[in-house]
């Protein structure tokens, strides 16, 4: 992100200039994203989640995604344009996390309705509205005196506010996208099974993007982990039937299984170690 304008600069010439950014366009993709979430969580909790408002609210939210992902996407393209790196093969591109969002933001858009599926997103927007508003929004509205050498730069009490809640909620929230996004696969599967309308096309791009979660993700390692030891224990109790413990077991043979021969990496990468995985945007 650009610094804020100074407060020499009148505060209707800062917020023009703010707003002229492709980075503040970013955060009203956000922004409208989480207004579109909660007016389709109304409609949802009352049972009306079919309403004229309500499909628009959805459809809106999902515009608001890909806009967003794609602003990060088009982004890393020009820089990379800019430094005279290539953008690598398909696959490669395929394997950054932000054009995994910018594909499934489509898939949701032009798909049936899947509640579940819209609170992975309205999570990142959270912490990206805060973020943005803690170092763009307020500095720029009223900016920070000036730091006499060698100080820290002072921040007002709600940016301080905003600050502790990223610092201590985010890692909690990472795991619970985490938690949806399996949850959701599961949602898309029972749908599958139902044989509703191209549920087995998105089981198919959604089980690809997972997969990749898999493989980037260490909140996602973490929360399969998690469980795979609560499975575990369940498993063991005595007044379990020895046909759920094998069953179980079965179960867990097959994913590794499946986890091992659809290894992102190899594809990737070549086969060589995965970097430290690195936040949506």
């Amino acid at each position: 992100m650009a610094p804020p304008p100074s407060s020499e600069v009148p505060i209707t010439q800062r917020l023009i200039s703010l707003a002229s950014t492709l980075q503040f366009a970013w955060f009203i993709g956000h922004v409208t994203l989480l207004l579109c979430t909660f007016r389709y969580g109304v409609s949802y909790i009352t049972l009306n989640y079919y309403s004229r408002w309500s499909q628009f609210s959805y459809r809106t939210a999902f515009v608001a995604a890909a806009a967003t992902y794609g602003i990060v996407v088009f982004k890393a393209f020009r820089a990379k344009q800019k430094s005279g790196k290539s953008m690598g093969s398909p696959v490669q591109m395929i394997g950054d996390e932000n054009v995994q969002y910018l594909i499934m933001a489509h898939v949701w858009l032009f798909t049936r309705q899947t509640a579940l599926a819209l609170l992975p997103f309205a999570v990142y927007s959270i912490f990206h509205v805060l973020t943005y508003t803690r170092g763009m929004l307020l500095p720029t509205i009223q900016p920070p005196p000036p730091t006499p050498a060698g100080q820290k730069p002072q921040s007002s009490a709600l940016s301080d506010t905003i600050g502790r809640f990223v610092k201590d909620y985010y890692d909690a929230s990472m795991s619970l996208v985490a938690g949806l996004e399996i949850a959701l696969w599961f949602r898309i599967l029972g749908a599958a099974v139902l044989m509703q309308k191209t549920s087995w096309i998105k089981l198919l791009v959604y089980t690809l993007f997972l997969r990749a979660r898999i493989s980037q993700s260490t909140f996602v390692q973490g929360m399969l982990h998690h469980i795979g030891a609560r499975g575990d224990t369940l498993a063991q109790r005595q007044d379990v039937p020895p046909a759920v413990r094998s069953g179980w077991e079965s179960f867990k043979g097959v994913a590794k299984q499946a986890h091992d021969s659809t290894d992102i990496n190899r594809y990737v990468q070549g086969g060589q170690p995965q970097a430290a995985p690195k936040k949506a945007q």
